[in-house]
């Protein structure tokens, strides 16, 4: 009788086990279905997004090509303003070193000027030294 009672036991805790593990998977059954229907919609939403993306890369590549025609059309002005600003750098320095040789020779005229009027203060005097000596001899 006590294995009777035992194997009736055991029986129920079988049953018992089944029953348990049939909910369990009913559960994991249930959630795997969600899984599912969670990733088709990622999955839909994903080539949505994607197509939304190729709209954009096309818009994009246009834009870039419009900016590089653009941009080519304006760099030779551009290029016209690097060398007008060279030229006004080069006419600053030329007239730096213009201003430069005419200050030097303004030195040199103020220099012999001064020594010409010297020269002609001495003859002057000398001139009348001379001409005084010969009214006196005369």
């Amino acid at each position: 009788m006590i294995t009777h009672i035992a194997g009736i036991i055991a029986a129920i805790a079988f049953l018992l086990l089944v029953c348990f593990i049939g909910i369990f998977l009913m559960r994991i059954t249930k959630t795997m279905g969600e899984v599912n229907r969670s990733l088709n919609n990622i999955t839909d939403d994903v080539d949505a997004l994607s197509h939304e993306t190729e709209k954009i890369m096309a818009n994009a590549n246009e834009l870039l090509k419009d900016v590089n025609g653009k941009v080519a059309t304006i760099d030779p002005a551009f290029q016209a303003m690097g060398d007008l600003g060279q030229s006004v750098s080069d006419l600053n320095s030329a007239t730096r070193e213009l201003t430069a040789k005419i200050g030097k020779t303004n030195e040199k005229r103020s220099k012999f000027s001064s020594a010409s009027k010297v020269g002609k203060a001495a003859f002057d005097v000398y001139r009348n030294r001379r001409s005084k000596n010969n009214s006196e001899e005369s």
